[in-house]
């Protein structure tokens, strides 16, 4: 069986593309808050299901319902920190506190776009043909998408070294009362923090499910691998956390050639990459993001 290599590494990209959207979104959160929000998959959802809404039953187009689902879903999770986390964590709420309010606050999404879109498979009417280059199959759709993560990757690595807001952002997740007084707004900055997390979190949904269909559970099959993404690049990394999404996203695809090979259902790809995240933290259990020399030879030294 020969092997297309560069349709691999293309494959790989728009994959990686998809989790790095995805994981920011929850590298973002966590960073801040310090607590893993698994309501993450239903605003994944939520922006596929927002998206399909404004492009095809109001008739505004794709790209029109791919914007919309990026502001609607990042006001979402503002709105969700003003009036859930927020009170909780004022309260004292501990971490586990917040995640089981999360995973509470999830179900409670999913069955309310259970109730206003139905439980049927939705497809959005948009066709984006294929065309060759080279030995590549590709679509205006995939390379907009791929360009779009890079984008992002881009415009986040300006923000947080380049600008008073990202500096901003750093302090505060390093320490919230030290930045608090030195006179940074913090409530502020963890309102736009929710905004931009949550907004990612809805574009990734809308990648997702123009490439497939929207589902109730569509966020769900996103997060396990956004959360692979965050633990392997070093949980609070954002630049961990990118490289490790389209790490993962190369192994999920070559890991389907060869589970096609092997005679065995592509349904397991997924668990390639957890294969590959635990073989990572075996030897750099601190992620991507701390990983050394002098720590890959302590390690293996340890397991042998």
């Amino acid at each position: 069986m020969s092997l297309n290599i560069a349709q691999i590494l293309f494959n790989s990209l728009l994959t990686g593309s998809l989790y790095v959207l995805a994981a920011i979104g929850l590298t973002l959160t966590y960073g801040i808050l310090k607590f893993p929000n698994v309501a993450h998959a239903e605003f994944i959802t939520f922006g596929a299901y927002f998206a399909y809404t404004v492009a095809d039953i109001w008739k505004l187009g794709f790209p029109s319902g791919a914007a919309a689902a990026f502001v609607v879903t990042g006001i979402l999770g503002v709105a969700t920190h003003l009036f859930l986390f927020g009170p909780l964590i004022k309260k004292g709420a501990s971490i586990l506190h917040l995640t089981v309010a999360s995973i509470g606050y999830g179900i409670v999404l999913r069955y309310a776009m259970q109730e206003v879109w139905g439980r049927k498979d939705l497809y959005f009417s948009a066709y984006y043909p294929g065309f060759d280059v080279g030995p590549l199959r590709v679509t205006l759709l995939w390379l907009s998408f791929i360009f779009l993560a890079v984008a992002v990757v881009a415009i986040f690595h300006l923000l947080l070294t380049e600008t008073k807001i990202g500096r901003a952002m750093r302090a505060t997740s390093n320490n919230p009362s030290l930045a608090q007084a030195s006179g940074i707004d913090t409530k502020m900055i963890i309102m736009l923090v929710w905004f931009l997390g949550s907004a990612l979190a809805g574009l990734g949904g809308v990648m997702k499910a123009s490439d497939t269909r929207i589902t109730p559970v569509l966020g769900w099959n996103v997060l396990i691998m956004s959360f692979a993404s965050v633990i392997f690049g070093g949980v609070g990394s954002i630049y961990g956390t990118i490289l490790a999404g389209y790490i993962l996203g190369f192994v999920e695809n070559l890991g389907v050639i060869v589970l096609v090979a092997l005679g065995l259902s592509t349904e397991y790809r997924f668990l390639l990459g957890f294969f590959v995240l635990v073989c990572a933290l075996i030897f750099a259990p601190q992620g991507i993001a701390g990983i050394t020399f002098r720590s890959i030879r302590k390690r293996w030294r340890a397991v042998g």
